[in-house]
């Protein structure tokens, strides 16, 4: 399934930010679990690397990983990072995601 992820330029900046001192650590893992207040949420984790089954997107000289269960989730979507007076996030713009919760950091499907 070619999971067609695309990573902006400003998230990989700052996955290589991150990754500069993390030592032993080469990925960014962005997986969708339960929870929030709209049904799913994500999660990232800074991690050694992919591992078997694992979607790999590499772009920008960064690598973000994506598991099996996630991927359909993620289909389509953009990783992009925000840097803000009110917040320094990865952000996650989902065309699979029908709402979201007000905060932004929940979505349903």
């Amino acid at each position: 399934m070619s999971a067609n992820i695309t990573l902006s330029e400003a998230a990989a900046n700052r996955i290589r930010e991150i990754l500069a001192g993390e030592p032993g650590k080469g990925a960014l893992r962005v997986a969708v679990v339960g929870g929030g207040c709209s049904g799913f949420q994500y999660q990232f984790d800074i991690v050694e690397g992919p591992e078997a089954g694992d979607e790999v997107i590499e772009a920008h000289g960064a690598t973000v990983v994506v598991d099996r269960e996630s991927l359909p989730f993620l289909l389509g979507a953009t990783i992009d990072f925000e840097d803000t007076l009110a917040a320094r996030r990865f952000v996650v713009n989902n065309p699979n995601a029908t709402s979201s919760c007000g905060c932004g950091v929940s979505f349903s499907i």
